[in-house]
């Protein structure tokens, strides 16, 4: 046997595992990755598989959990408190989505146009986002105290009825994403901001010279050139919505009468209440799919998009 009769299968061995130990080979990045995806693997995606085994067990904290299958799941099909939390989430995000959206985007125009005193409203309007939520919903306790709250004393100079706001269904939870809005404001309007400094002004002079006003010039120029950032903005708003849990706590404690319970709240009080840890991750796996379905359709749209 000749000496390149040798060497051929060695030669055709290493450009075999040039795919893997090569300078472009998939394994030349994973000592790099490596700290990211140990630490990902264990603070993430243990907890989720850990979670949902958890969620197939019946486990007081005290006890050896013990494994029940799909029992928890179906017991929400007849959990009323569970039923009503979903409610009272869904009308939560139909009140909160929308006003953190449409506000956040109306000041970034604003804000975004030659106006006096622009870099005052840009630090007022983000100044809340460096509050904590215990901070921002103890300070909206009482700006709605239905005897001495700022609110009220408002509504009564305009003439209007005042309410009391954090003990009176619906209004519990339109007060908790009034809170919300105000406090989450800054940051969709910086992110509003960010897309606007990026939409051509040569679009709105050429517009301009063609006579558009300027309500054609926010929803045929602004609003198509933001699209990007309005799906960015709205899907996050929305999958944050669904997951409120600190205003609940601190501002009505899912009252009154569970007319403020949501979703996040029902896990607290699942779990760490009545210690049934098997049916508050159960909870917990249906808002995942929840906030599962928005995330994808917040894909879908950016990939219709480009």
């Amino acid at each position: 046997m000749s000496t390149a009769t040798v060497a051929q299968p060695v030669r055709t061995r290493r450009k075999s595992l040039t795919w893997l130990t090569g300078e472009q080979g998939i394994l030349r990045p994973i000592p790099f990755v490596a700290p990211f995806l140990i630490l990902f693997g264990y603070f993430l995606l243990y907890p989720i598989g850990y979670g949902f085994y958890v969620s197939l067990t019946k486990w007081n904290l005290l006890t050896p959990p013990q494994y029940v299958g799909l029992a928890n799941y179906r017991r929400l099909l007849d959990d009323t408190l569970f039923q009503k939390s979903v409610h009272n989430t869904l009308f939560f995000v139909a009140v909160n989505a929308p006003l953190a959206i449409i506000v956040p985007l109306i000041l970034a125009v604003l804000i975004d146009s030659p106006v006096i005193g622009r870099t005052f409203f840009r630090s007022a309007f983000t100044t809340p986002l460096m509050m904590s939520v215990t901070t921002v919903s103890l300070l909206w306790v009482w700006f709605l105290n239905p005897v001495f709250g700022l609110v009220n004393h408002y509504l009564d100079l305009v003439g209007l009825p005042q309410q009391h706001w954090l003990t009176q269904s619906p209004w519990s939870l339109v007060a908790v994403a009034i809170a919300t809005v105000w406090w989450t404001t800054g940051f969709n309007m910086v992110l509003f901001l960010a897309g606007l400094q990026e939409v051509p002004e040569d679009l709105y002079d050429a517009a301009k010279v063609d006579g558009a006003s300027s309500w054609s010039l926010f929803w045929n120029i602004t609003l198509p050139s933001i699209r990007a950032t309005l799906l960015f903005v709205s899907a996050t708003t929305i999958i944050a919505s669904f997951r409120v849990f600190g205003q609940i706590y601190v501002m009505t404690g899912g009252g009154p009468a569970d007319a403020s319970r949501t979703i996040g709240y029902h896990i607290y009080q699942t779990g760490f209440q009545n210690f049934r840890m098997g049916g508050a991750s159960a909870v917990a796996w249906v808002l995942f799919l929840f906030v599962s379905v928005f995330t994808l359709i917040q894909f879908w749209l950016l990939r219709e998009q480009d």
